[in-house]
This record gives structure tokens, sequence and C-alpha cells, in this order.
């Protein structure tokens, strides 16, 4: 018997206006549900989805579409797990943007360190690009419900770019005279 149930939610907004109909694409995507299909999609069980797609129920209706809510669960454990696969393969496409942009901050570090550009404009520059990063991989995480498989990778690479920021820092330091 299965045991893991989801919240379904269908929908129907109208095509216009179309800032309407994104808004509320956007919103479900944030929460990190999977789409079966067009104006159908999945999120776990929760309380706080629960709570969060009652509110988007209402927001369709006032944007004179219509929805539905309901309580499912697979029908077994083959079923269970092609749901499964779809939030880890979303995540995953998560995870592999994320690793990008990590790849994208490792050859800025290098490029800087290469002319030795050791300033503390681009060290508060690259410092606010790991937040970004931290903060993006920390958003990724919470809508990561089954552990996609990048995760430990994303955490690994985010690890290596807060190292190369340090050695940076510490370039930096040196190179200022008034720390000499």
């Amino acid at each position: 018997m299965t045991t893991i149930s989801w919240i379904l939610l269908t929908y129907k907004v109208p095509a216009e206006p179309a800032r309407g109909r994104v808004g509320v694409w956007r919103k479900i995507k944030a929460m990190g549900a999977v789409y079966l299909q067009n104006g159908v999609c999945l999120l776990p069980r929760t309380d706080d989805h629960l709570r969060r797609l009652k509110m988007l129920e209402h927001e369709i209706a006032s944007l004179e579409g219509e929805s539905v809510l309901l309580e499912t669960m697979g029908l077994d454990t083959a079923q269970e797990e092609k749901v499964i696969a779809r939030f880890r393969a979303d995540r995953d496409e998560e995870y592999r943007e994320f690793l990008g942009k990590c790849a994208d901050f490792e050859a800025e570090i290098a490029k800087e360190t290469a002319d030795e550009h050791f300033t503390y404009a681009e060290l508060e520059e690259n410092d606010e690009d790991l937040k970004k990063l931290r903060s993006w991989i920390a958003k990724i995480t919470k809508l990561d419900f089954y552990g996609g498989h990048l995760k430990d990778e994303a955490a690994r690479r985010l690890a290596q770019c807060e190292v190369l920021l340090d050695t940076y820092a510490r370039q930096v330091f040196e190179a200022q005279d008034e720390n000499r």
C-alpha cells in the first residue's frame, strides 16, 4: 500500500490578461510543484502547501478561472516513483543551472587572480555574488522534497566557491598597503 499523498491542483485561467495566468504559474512553480500536463500540477501534501493552494484557488477564482484541489496518491510504488522522479528531475535542472553559476563564479575569481586585481571593490562584488549563490541554493533545497541527484554536488560546489573567495580575500588583504 502506498503511503505518500499529494495535492493535485487542476486549473484553467483565461488567456487574457496574460499577467494573471503568468502570476498563477509563477506562484505554483515557486512552491516547487511539478506539472503533469497543462493546468494540472502536484505538490507533496503538507499543511503549508494546502494553505497556499487554497489561497491560490481564491486568486484563480478572482481571475474568473476555475480550479479543483484534490488529495491523491499513486496506485502503486511504480506510480509513486514516477512522480518522485519528476520532482527530482525538476530540482536537478535547477541544480544544473546553479552549478553553471558556480563555474562562472570560479572563472571570475580565477580571472581576477590571474590579473592580480586584488581590490576591496572586487572582493565586495565577489562577496555579493557568493551571497546570491547561497540564497539560490537555499531556495532550491527548500523545494527539493525528494532529494535531487545533484543536491550533494551543488553543496560541494558552493563550499568550493566559499574556499575560493576566502583565498582571494587573503590575497586582497595582503596586497593592500595598510595591512603590511
